[in-house]
């Protein structure tokens, strides 16, 4: 199984649509586990802003597989490290 600590993170952060902080700032993410847990989807918009957050991970692709949405891993990473349930 994946051990990195993106997916440690990521694992924490709650599935559903909920609250969470990022850089001083509140954001909805919308978690959401598909096939069995092989595949994990985020997506966050900045309330009351226009930043956001997205992309997949593939749990079981060669130890973990992020593949963002229109935007650097480094984005997605920092979010998914930094980011704090309200």
């Amino acid at each position: 199984m994946n051990e990195t600590v993106f997916y440690k993170y990521l694992c924490l952060l709650p599935n559903g649509a909920n609250d969470v902080t990022y850089k001083n700032r509140r954001y909805l993410l919308r978690k959401e586990a598909l096939l069995d847990g092989r595949l994990i989807k985020i997506y966050a918009e900045e309330l009351g802003g226009n930043d956001m957050v997205s992309g997949n991970y593939y749990v079981t692709v060669k130890g973990g597989m992020l593949k963002p949405c229109e935007m650097s891993d480094a984005k997605v990473i920092d979010f998914v490290l930094n980011a704090v349930p309200v």
